[in-house]
């Protein structure tokens, strides 16, 4: 017989899964965006506000349905905190790539992918227990 607690835990194991496979493609969409910018001629800074932009509204409307199961079309207050949870880790990652191209000379192709091991697990945090509880 699992206990309580064991249900949570495989439960709380499923949802980072399925936010790990909508990450997965968001981030695949974000540096497409990114790197198609890059590529004709926009700066890396705008190349990822634009990235960002789609890419939220993107997880927005998977994590909505797919991870978290918020049904409701009209929620604005999810979608909102949504951005704003979003936008913090924009903002996180945009000062680390920064620091990481222009202060640390790592390739502007390579530092997006190292934004990726801060900004995903805290966007899971802060979707969990924010923005869809």
């Amino acid at each position: 017989m699992k206990s309580k607690g064991n249900v949570g835990l495989i439960e709380l194991a499923k949802q980072f899964l399925k936010f790990g496979i909508v990450g997965i493609s968001n981030t695949l969409i974000s540096l497409a965006i990114y790197y198609i910018l890059v590529y004709l001629g926009v700066h890396y800074l705008i190349a990822n506000i634009v990235a960002f932009v789609i890419s939220v509204c993107n997880a927005y409307f998977w994590n909505s349905r797919y991870v978290f199961k918020k049904r409701n079309r009209s929620n604005v207050k999810s979608f909102i905190r949504t951005v704003v949870s979003y936008g913090f880790t924009f903002l996180l990652g945009t000062g680390l790539l920064f620091i990481m191209v222009e202060l640390l000379h790592i390739s502007l192709w390579i530092a997006p992918l190292i934004n990726l091991c801060v900004t995903t697990p805290l966007n899971f945090v802060l979707s969990k227990f924010w923005a869809f509880k």
